[in-house]
């Protein structure tokens, strides 16, 4: 009777094993997170200061857990409401308990891809870059608006958009906004390399003298292939003392980039800005825009020739007529004007 009774409690003890082996295997090593067919990979951000309580609130009301009592218990057998780590995490489809709970707990982040070009002003900057990651615009438009901060790199306030040299980066969520500058500082005394230095002098620039000088050249054409000519253009003006002239950086003082045509009237609207290169020698106090590398190796590879002036072509949107001679290029200037106001474009 008592071997009967034995065997009958060891049958049991061997079958309770076996399930809580099974159950312990299926929360911990099969899929709980984002099993429905219609969902993506989840990406989980954590601020600093949040609570545990904070990261199982985003996780179900995002309907991230399958099991969330299996989910609970192992991260409590995991320590995990201990070691919550701020950061940007993300979660697969399919992923177990196990994997995402100790990847929550290690902080190991995944890295977030910025990239920035085609940009004017150091606020769209600001607002683009900041809005991936936790600093925000904000702090960042402090930073690059202190002249303390500025001076540490070299710049001022209005040159400091010419340390940011258009590209991809990655870098973590949780970056701090004078982290992120201090990467970019790196980036750029790698990009300002010694040919590149050795090209800027040659042309008679500085680095931010270049980066300003195709912020001009970004403005005016998106044609690669005419970048060289039209940087050959202002190099050549600044070398007579010539004003630039420039219609973008009249668009810049007046912050209207949707003008279609530069005439006097405007021209005198924006008479006291120091970025008015009708009204002011030399280069603007700062780049008109963010330039691209492209346009920054057209200045510094800029083509040698003698022209003085360049109009739009009628005939060939987006291309210009480059003239050595002023009679000349007032004459195509003139039958572009004509055009323009044939369209009715004023």
């Amino acid at each position: 009777m008592r071997s009967q009774r034995f065997k009958t409690i060891v049958a049991v003890v061997g079958v309770s094993f076996v399930m809580l082996s099974y159950y312990a295997y299926q929360i911990f090593f099969t899929p709980n997170l984002l099993l429905q067919l219609d969902q993506k990979d989840y990406v989980l951000y954590i601020r600093n200061g949040a609570s545990y309580s904070d990261v199982l609130d985003s996780l179900e009301k995002n309907n991230v857990l399958g099991d969330k009592v299996s989910f609970r218990f192992i991260a409590k057998l995991l320590d995990y409401p201990e070691k919550i780590r701020p950061g940007r995490y993300v979660l697969p489809v399919g992923s177990t308990n196990l994997y995402a709970i100790r990847k929550l707990r290690s902080g190991q982040q995944d890295p977030v891809s910025v990239t920035f070009n085609s940009i004017r002003l150091k606020s769209d900057f600001c607002s683009k870059v900041g809005s991936k990651f936790s600093f925000g615009a904000d702090s960042l438009l402090n930073m690059l608006n202190n002249p303390v901060i500025c001076k540490k790199y070299g710049m001022d306030t209005s040159t400091i958009l010419s340390l940011f040299i258009p590209n991809t980066y990655e870098l973590y969520w949780t970056t701090k906004s004078d982290q992120f500058v201090d990467r970019m500082y790196q980036e750029y005394k790698k990009f300002w390399n010694t040919s590149r230095l050795e090209r800027a002098q040659k042309a008679g620039l500085t680095p931010i003298q270049v980066s300003i000088l195709a912020s001009i050249v970004e403005a005016e054409t998106n044609k690669a292939s005419e970048k060289p000519t039209i940087a050959g253009v202002y190099i050549n003006r600044l070398n007579i003392n010539m004003p630039l002239q420039a219609d973008p950086t009249v668009k810049y003082a007046l912050l209207d980039f949707d003008i279609k045509r530069i005439n006097h009237d405007l021209i005198e609207e924006a008479a006291t800005s120091p970025y008015n290169t009708y009204k002011v020698n030399g280069l603007p106090p700062g780049p008109i825009n963010m330039p691209s590398i492209v346009s920054i190796e057209a200045v510094l590879n800029y083509e040698s020739h003698k022209y003085l002036y360049f109009v739009a072509d009628k005939n060939k949107p987006g291309y210009h007529i480059f003239n050595e001679d002023y009679r000349s290029h007032v004459n195509q200037a003139n039958k572009y004007r004509k055009e323009l106001t044939k369209k009715n474009i004023h």
